[in-house]
């Protein structure tokens, strides 16, 4: 896995970095675009791979000379159970020249593990997109947060003015006439580093309002950080996220939901719910209920989205051990149509109000139900 952290300034990519390092064993990789840089990769002595990149250069990438900056501190003396090594146990790491000899570099060694805070810009991230072992993590904390970092860091800038002029300047691009003149050091940014261009690219957003590493650190756990599901997701993932696709399609005034029948992990239907077919949409008002909720007496004449897709498919192509996917849990409704078509599993995300009902007569059936949630997005 190659995990490509871009974001604001002082925001925390050098401790999300910190982070994969210790904890998860990644190797730093850095570009070291200076004239004399060897065009070979080699080993950087004498940094500190936690180092900030808002003290580097930015000429279409960084500068090997960092000064480093910690915003975060450990909760001390609380123990935790996040090990840190001694300075000396540091990892070095891996210097380049380009973008290209890193790519090469990644590419040829793409099953280890490698993090990078250096690729800021469209131009230098570009390459890396399309390749399946790229994770791109955006790292961001409210404004004044940052703000009172940097000034923590004495890193130069006078006021919240400035800072939020430097910070528009680099997020938006810049305007006519834009130089960073309080940046520490001094530097131009009207080089095209406009973070915004690299959102698009973004698997992943950790919001870094935390007041310790700790809290930080912790919170990077729990978001499952380096599950191999968020570079290529499993069947279960992969069924359940064309199931909330498929919700998208759905008329029906109340929810949208949507579901994916499947055996031998190919699609056999897709299902949304919503009027029949022929019928006035739901949502022009083609069912009282729905648009009305318990105020009238009329029955719903919504057509649930396990109907949809069994309907679709038909019991002969549901055949021996279908699986339904649905985003949400199946009402009782469906759930003696999923029994009586003869589907044998149920996997869904998001539960309902009669789900132990449903469960119930699924455990009767025969018929596994089960919950299945994706990685966390943020």
């Amino acid at each position: 896995m190659f995990i490509a952290i871009v974001g604001t300034r002082f925001a925390g990519k050098s401790t999300v970095e910190e982070f994969l390092i210790k904890q998860k064993g990644f190797t730093s990789v850095r570009l070291s675009l200076d004239n004399d840089s060897p065009s070979t990769p080699d080993i950087s002595e004498g940094l500190s791979p936690y180092d900030d990149p808002a003290t580097s250069k930015r000429n279409g990438g960084t500068s090997s000379n960092f000064r480093p900056v910690s915003f975060l501190v450990m909760n001390s003396p609380v123990a935790s159970s996040f090990h840190f090594p001694s300075k000396q146990a540091i990892p070095a790491r891996l210097s380049f020249a380009s973008t290209s000899e890193l790519l090469e570099h990644v590419t040829h060694n793409w099953r280890s593990n490698f993090v990078t805070v250096d690729l800021q810009t469209e131009e230098a991230l570009q390459p890396f997109i399309t390749r399946p072992f790229v994770l791109v993590v955006n790292v961001d904390a409210p404004l004044l947060v940052r703000f009172q970092r940097s000034v923590q860091a004495e890193f130069g800038t006078s006021s919240l003015h400035d800072f939020i002029r430097d910070h528009d300047s680099l997020f938006y691009g810049p305007h006519e006439t834009t130089v960073a003149s309080n940046v520490n050091p001094p530097q131009d940014i009207t080089t095209g580093w406009a973070l915004r261009g690299l959102t698009q690219y973004v698997h992943l957003s950790v919001i870094n309002s935390f007041q310790s590493k700790h809290s930080l650190f912790a919170h990077l756990e729990e978001l499952d950080l380096t599950n191999p599901e968020r570079l290529r997701p499993g069947w279960d993932t992969y069924f359940m996220e064309l199931a909330s696709l498929a919700s998208l399609r759905s008329n029906c005034m109340k929810r949208r939901v949507g579901a994916i029948l499947v055996r031998k992990s190919r699609i056999l239907a897709t299902g949304y719910n919503g009027t029949p077919r022929g019928l006035t949409n739901c949502n022009e008002g083609g069912c009282a209920r729905c648009n009305n909720g318990s105020e009238t007496p009329d029955e719903c004449v919504c057509l649930h989205a396990e109907e949809n897709a069994l309907l679709e498919a038909g019991r002969e192509r549901v055949g021996d051990g279908a699986v339904l996917y649905c985003n949400t849990c199946p009402c009782l409704r469906c759930t003696i149509k999923i029994i009586q078509t003869g589907v044998k599993e149920v996997v869904y995300n998001l539960s309902y109000k009669v789900d132990d009902a449903s469960a119930a007569l699924f455990k009767e059936a025969g018929v596994t139900i089960r919950r299945h949630a994706p990685p966390p997005e943020r």
